[in-house]
């Protein structure tokens, strides 16, 4: 049996520091939201290494997912390989052969918290970003790629595909560019 850790934090200048584990045989790290647990490659390399019979230790229930049906999903994915999983701060261990409708219930309400504080996040960070639009404080995210340059592609013959593969940059944003063009041509003619 093998003591796994997994520690998450959300940016780069977070630290890991208080999410002590104790002492693991391996430990899975990573500087992601835990906004969707296919985004998560310390995650899946985890799922992937642990095998029947181990123990993966998490400080919280939050630090595993922010998600309740990923939280849902992750807990059983380890549970169906024979894998248990321990959340450290809420005192509760999930395994396959433990069918405890209590600690079931706690994660449903602790996963379901987690959910709704990320809600939240998001909720304050719309109104903040609204309230600073509308004193002309922000002007979003700096632009990065030169409608001109993709404008010229087009009329070079290139198609999106080769447009977005010559700058680097997603089919979706060659469309975009393309619109703020001719949307940019439209009105100074």
């Amino acid at each position: 049996m093998s003591k796994v850790g997994y520690r998450r934090v959300s940016t780069d200048e977070q630290s890991f520091g208080r999410q002590d584990l104790g002492d693991v045989d391996k430990l899975f790290e990573e500087k992601l939201s835990g906004k969707s647990a296919k985004d998560r490659p310390a995650l899946n390399q985890l799922i992937d290494w642990v095998r029947d019979g181990d123990l993966v230790l998490v400080h919280s229930i939050d630090r595993l997912a922010r998600d309740l049906r990923d939280l849902q999903v992750i807990v059983q994915t380890l549970n169906d390989k024979g894998v248990s999983i321990m959340f450290i701060s809420e005192g509760l261990t999930f395994a396959s052969d433990s069918d405890d409708a209590f600690a079931k219930l706690q994660l449903q309400m602790m996963g379901a918290f987690a959910e709704f504080e990320r809600n939240i996040i998001r909720k304050r960070q719309a109104e903040g970003i609204a309230k600073a639009k509308a004193k002309g404080l922000y002007k979003g995210r700096p632009k990065t790629v030169d409608d001109t340059k993709v404008l010229a592609l087009k009329k070079a013959g290139l198609g999106a595909t080769a447009i977005a593969r010559e700058l680097g940059i997603g089919r979706a944003t060659v469309y975009k560019s393309l619109k703020n063009a001719s949307s940019a041509n439209a009105s100074s003619a």
